[in-house]
């Protein structure tokens, strides 16, 4: 296994990363798994780190299969795999699904940013962070809902990835950089040896000691 556990796969990431420091950085972890290899990243860079809110949309007859994400904004955008289609979802189920995510994403913003309001990604660069990519759908969205803030520079990082993902999402970002390749790409746990649920304790303990440590 590639790494031991994200904080591990952060660091690792950091040192790719390296060529941004001294640049006006900041670090946008797609939580929970994200923040504690973005956090890595922005400790190494000096940097702020925030997140992203983005939430796996499911089908609704089989609830373990992802059919896209929606990511959180003034405008939420909805972002389905290219095999969607081919299951022929309608628009009213789709929109459902995407309100209870939009709900859990509400509860997550109180809850991590307790009022504060969100680094602005405008004219800075923007390095986009999680802990892996699987089918790219809640990637995809962060990077298109980030794009709407004019970064001057727009980067998705991963410790590991699928080379279709990676492919796929490429040409939406200005770089991406993911340190891992699998031939036979497994789920994004596969590639860790401990791969622990991130708690929303973690989460808003990680997002403090980031804030400290850039005052």
């Amino acid at each position: 296994m590639p790494f031991l556990d994200r904080g591990e796969a952060g660091q690792a990431l950091a040192k790719a990363l390296h060529k941004f420091a001294g640049r006006n950085v900041v670090v946008y972890a797609l939580p929970r798994g994200g923040l504690p290899v973005g956090c890595e990243v922005a400790k190494a860079l000096h940097c702020p780190l925030d997140i992203i809110l983005v939430r796996k949309i499911r089908a609704p007859f089989q609830p373990e299969l992802a059919l896209g994400a929606v990511v959180d904004g003034a405008h939420p955008e909805i972002v389905l795999n290219d095999f969607a289609g081919s299951l022929q979802p309608t628009d009213e189920a789709i929109q459902a699904a995407a309100a209870l995510e939009l709900k859990e994403i509400e509860r997550r913003r109180v809850i991590y940013l307790a009022g504060r309001k969100a680094e602005p990604a405008t004219g800075r660069v923007a390095i986009i962070v999680d802990d892996g990519l699987a089918t790219g759908a809640t990637a995809r969205a962060a990077i298109r809902a980030m794009r709407r803030q004019n970064p001057q520079h727009l980067v998705l990082a991963v410790p590991v990835g699928s080379a279709e993902a990676v492919d796929a999402l490429r040409a939406e970002v200005d770089e991406l950089i993911c340190l891992e390749l699998p031939p036979h790409f497994d789920a994004v746990g596969s590639y860790y040896t401990d791969f622990a649920q991130v708690t929303d304790q973690e989460a808003v303990a990680i997002l403090a000691a980031a804030r400290e440590a850039c005052q």
